[in-house]
């Protein structure tokens, strides 16, 4: 399939997911993500839900993250150049949600992309080259570009990969691994 048959089929699929399942699936994949062979490092980049897009919620994930004294960093899209920013999160993050429906730190102790070990990864689908659709903006392939190559980048997802995506562009970045609530798909092998 295509990226935006694939965006329209997973959209819908999430759509019909209700809050209770949701939260239950975010659970079994924050503990899924517990046996990834990842948690050697030190500094991981979370992306905080859009929750009106019904995405994983990394709550689960950030109290693991936190309980293991792992530095977290989120960041700040920045919508007229298509770039983030990234802030270390501590207790006294302001997070404010945008117009966009993304919750964002509003301020903070500013972290470059080329010091992250692990970034964790918001998608709509995935294959099974660990090739992945998002929501077509490029935000997170360009950010992953300025990523050292030793950073794990880790795709979330309630749904296992499909088969293959048609269109992958140049300029897409592949996962090394996705994480779902059952299975942890690892493409670096």
């Amino acid at each position: 399939m295509n990226k935006t048959d694939l965006r329209t089929l997973y959209k819908e699929k999430r759509g019909k997911m209700d809050q209770d399942t949701i939260e239950d699936l975010s659970l079994a994949l924050a503990n899924k993500a517990l046996k990834a062979p990842i948690w050697q490092f030190n500094t991981y980049h979370l992306f905080l839900p859009i929750a009106r897009h019904k995405e994983v919620d990394t709550s689960f994930l950030l109290s693991a993250l936190q309980g293991k004294d792992k530095d977290v960093v989120i960041s700040r899209s920045d919508f007229s150049d298509g770039s983030m920013r990234h802030f270390l999160l501590t207790e006294d993050t302001a997070i404010r949600v945008n117009s966009y429906g993304i919750p964002e730190p509003q301020s903070g102790p500013e972290v470059q992309a080329d010091t992250l070990d692990v970034v964790f990864i918001p998608l709509l689908a995935y294959d099974r080259q660990g090739n992945r659709v998002g929501y077509g903006k490029g935000f997170y392939d360009r950010f992953l570009a300025n990523c050292p190559e030793h950073t794990i980048k880790a795709g979330l997802s309630f749904f296992p990969p499909c088969s293959a995506i048609d269109d992958v562009a140049g300029q897409d970045i592949a996962l090394d691994m996705c994480i779902t609530p059952e299975e942890i798909y690892d493409f670096r092998d």
